[in-house]
């Protein structure tokens, strides 16, 4: 027979027991107590087995309605039912925590979001006992980030429309001065007496004065289109070089302008929308303060570093350097300090938001660029834009040069079902077409294009569209054409139309007006080639 245990060893274990069940105790307690955070444990599969006030307080369940559920009924349905439960579990499990945000639902069906972190339990052996499981509401986090990048994507719009506003004046001179060439030019085509070198004189001026103003709608509508930033490579010498009769059309005949752009291109990563934006609210600044004319610089090089100035140290790495320097009446240092700053402005009202340079230092910086200003009052203001030189990747040319010369392009019969509701457009467009040996037919909408294909059956090789159209829109028509004829190449035309790119952007060729006869005579090769691929022409 054992003898019993000394007294003092009881009271010992005892005593450790209770100190025990008193830490256990504390514990939850200090986990009761937590308010912020839904704090609680998993068994193995996934059933509920503590709850805190917490959890509570967010989620909506007591401890005795919910112990004992599965936890997947805090997700959504779509997540359920794409199986995030269990894999949530199985990355814990397997890696020892798993962490993610997403929307969770409440007891009343209320959605919210959250930051979600399991944590794998094991024993001494290793064994899988459960999990811990901890939950943060942070919807009000997401929505004030939400809230942060529309008031940024609406600032960057309210920047582009104040350089389109203050353009405005500009570009309707230069509209109007193109109009006078456009229509003198026809006026003396009606002579019958004109030589056949002064016919072709007026001609080639018509021709050449629709390139340009068309050049000048596609610059605005770049400029007008609100669409998230997307950083692609390009090389800016060939950026300016598109943008000279914007600039031109922007500062008027008082303002010199002088280019100095690089023989070597010189390719950045940024937004090249964002970069066109930010050269013109500087070109409209400089313009701004040469009230009776000046001159106007603009110089592109590449440098092995940004130098440092008394506001920052030198950047490292190759950079493309834009200097933009002006004759105009500068700043004095307590302006030039501040011109960075959004609504800051000096100008009377009506003139100018203070919005404009605001997106200058916006887009350089995020771009992981610098801007550099020297201006002293009298003397003129110097710009210099520093973006991080890269490689070529993908580069697609900005400009896209046609030849006036089209004796080569011989393009063999097609018939043609040309669909316009501008009377005008729709008979230049036939003569064209016809010009070109092909076989066309007007219709002023798409129903009468409908009617036509239906009494033909279908028998038209290609159907030219305009897409802005009354009853029934371009894409409308060209998805009912696939659907009956599929054999027919549908090609949609259009100055503008921002729906294209919502839908079927990849899945019918795009013909921007105004278009060429070159650019018709591509059209109708692809004919030729069986060509089904997606291009846009202009």
């Amino acid at each position: 027979m054992s003898s019993p245990a000394p007294a003092s060893s009881v009271i010992d274990i005892n005593l450790k027991s209770l100190t025990q069940l008193d830490e256990v105790y504390r514990y939850r307690l200090l986990v009761e107590s937590v308010l912020d955070y839904a704090i609680y444990l998993l068994d193995p599969e996934g059933y509920v087995r503590t709850w805190n006030s917490g959890a509570q307080r967010f989620k909506g369940y007591s401890a005795t309605e919910i112990i004992g559920q599965h936890f997947s009924c805090f997700y959504t349905d779509e997540d359920r039912a794409n199986k995030l439960p269990a894999r949530a579990l199985a990355i814990a499990a397997e890696e020892g925590r798993f962490e993610a945000e997403g929307w969770r639902v409440r007891k009343d069906g209320t959605r919210f979001w959250t930051s979600v972190v399991i944590d794998a339990i094991r024993n001494g052996n290793g064994a899988l006992i459960g999990y811990a499981k901890v939950t943060r509401d942070i919807t009000g986090k997401k929505q004030a980030a939400e809230d942060l990048q529309i008031a940024k994507e609406s600032l960057h719009q309210a920047q582009k429309m104040e350089a389109i506003g203050r353009l405005t004046g500009g570009v309707a001179h230069d509209f109007n001065n193109l109009l006078t060439v456009i229509r003198g030019s026809a006026e003396m085509l009606r002579n019958p007496k004109l030589s056949a070198e002064k016919r072709m004189r007026y001609v080639d001026a018509i021709a050449k004065t629709a390139d340009r103003a068309a050049h000048l709608t596609k610059q605005l509508l770049a400029y007008a289109r609100q669409q998230p930033l997307h950083p692609v490579t390009f090389e800016v010498g060939r950026c300016i070089e598109s943008m000279k009769e914007l600039f031109r059309a922007t500062t008027g005949s008082s303002v010199e302008l002088s280019y100095s752009l690089p023989t070597r291109p010189c390719y950045v990563c940024a937004d090249a929308n964002q970069l066109e934006t930010a050269l013109l609210n500087i070109v409209i600044n400089a313009r701004d303060a040469m009230p009776a004319g000046g001159r106007l610089t603009i110089d592109v090089s590449t440098v092995k570093s940004v130098p440092a100035t008394p506001q920052n140290p030198v950047t490292a790495g190759e950079h493309v350097a834009i200097h933009i320097t002006d004759t105009g009446t500068g700043m004095p240092a307590d302006i030039r300090d501040r011109i960075f700053e959004p609504f800051y402005t000096t100008k009377p009202p009506g003139r100018g938001t203070g919005l404009g340079l605001s997106q200058v230092i916006g887009f350089v910086t995020q771009s992981g660029g610098r801007v550099d200003v020297s201006s002293d009052e009298g003397a003129g203001t110097s710009f210099t834009l520093y973006l991080p030189l890269t490689e070529p990747a993908g580069y697609e040319d900005l400009i896209s040069p046609g030849s006036d010369d089209l004796s080569w392009l011989k393009p063999p019969a097609y018939r043609i079902l040309l669909v316009e509701d501008n009377k005008d457009v729709g008979e230049i467009v036939t003569s064209l077409l016809n010009d070109l040996g092909q076989r066309s037919t007007l219709a002023p909408n798409g129903h009468a294009a409908l009617d036509t294909l239906e009494k033909e059956g279908g028998a038209f090789d290609l159907v030219l569209t305009d897409i802005v159209m009354p009853e029934m829109s371009g894409l409308e028509l060209a998805r009912t054409i696939r659907a009956r004829w599929p054999q027919v190449k549908v090609t949609l035309a259009s100055g503008y139309n921002p729906s294209l790119s919502r839908a079927d952007a990849g899945s019918f060729e795009l013909l921007h007006k105004p278009y060429s006869k070159e650019a018709l005579v591509q059209v109708i090769e692809t004919l030729k080639a069986g060509g089904s691929e997606s291009r846009q022409k202009q």
